[in-house]
């Protein structure tokens, strides 16, 4: 049932993102970032406070809300230069934050720590998503990526169900095999040749996809990890249920997370 869920809501929203994505503007898919981050962050905050004893601090809250607002307005501008002064300005936010707790809580630099970590991760992260649509071609290779980031979950879950013997990380997450992350890796790479040689239709540039296609599935398959491991620490299942079937907005973009930078810099450097 629970697999069921998952596919009808994929079959839901992906063409939902795609008519976005593809005949929307920069602005609207800037929102649909944005809703996204937010969800994402307050997910986050909830996973990685999980084990402490109070209540999340209101002010780290809002902080991270308006921060990654504010980055994803940089984006929308097409300014690095702006992107940069708002990460500034959250270390400005969170020094002061500091000044005025450290007297009852000399742990707060931890809390700081978790904070950056969370905003690197998340909103700069889709920031670059942006980036990549205002790039030539871009609204296709965020397609490719997307089909590539697909195409790696599908392959793993299916390999791993299949012929799954060896465990991946069973420390942090007991079901994920080997075999399952080799398919999905190679399940990638031809389903991105293959989207990229009809769409771009360039023989050369759906070569040099297959090394990239690689590189994403494996950011993807660390991201996976990344966001495991701090549920397990924090002993949570799922980091929430706004997709059923999935779980948390989280749950459904901890790959494309760590891929998304890897993509910007394979275009821009590599291609």
């Amino acid at each position: 049932m629970q697999h069921i869920k998952r596919w009808i809501t994929a079959l839901i929203l992906a063409p939902i993102v795609l008519w976005i994505l593809i005949k929307g503007s920069t602005l609207l898919f800037a929102v649909l970032i944005s809703i996204a981050a937010i969800f994402a962050v307050r997910e986050y905050l909830r996973i990685i406070f999980g084990n402490e004893k109070g209540p999340i601090s209101f002010a780290i809250t809002i902080i991270s809300y308006t921060v990654s607002m504010a980055l994803i307005i940089s984006a929308c501008l097409g300014s690095w230069e702006v992107l940069f002064l708002i990460l500034a300005m959250n270390l400005m936010a969170l020094s002061i934050f500091v000044l005025s707790r450290f007297a009852s809580n000399h742990d707060i630099f931890d809390i700081i720590a978790k904070q950056v970590l969370g905003i690197v991760y998340i909103p700069v992260s889709l920031s670059l998503l942006i980036f990549i649509k205002e790039l030539e071609g871009g609204t296709l290779w965020i397609v490719w990526l997307l089909i590539v980031i697909f195409a790696n979950d599908t392959g793993a879950f299916y390999s791993g169900t299949f012929f799954g013997k060896r465990p991946l990380s069973p420390n942090i997450s007991p079901n994920k095999t080997i075999e399952g992350s080799l398919g999905g890796g190679i399940f990638s790479m031809v389903v991105g040749f293959i989207f990229c040689f009809i769409f771009f239709k360039d023989l050369s540039t759906a070569f040099l996809t297959i090394p990239g296609s690689f590189l994403l599935a494996t950011a993807g398959q660390i991201g996976d990890l990344f966001e495991s491991a701090m549920k397990r620490a924090s002993k949570i299942k799922d980091s929430g249920r706004i997709l059923p079937g999935h779980g948390g907005m989280l749950d459904r973009i901890d790959g494309l997370l760590l891929a998304t930078p890897v993509l910007y810099v394979y275009l821009v450097f590599i291609l």
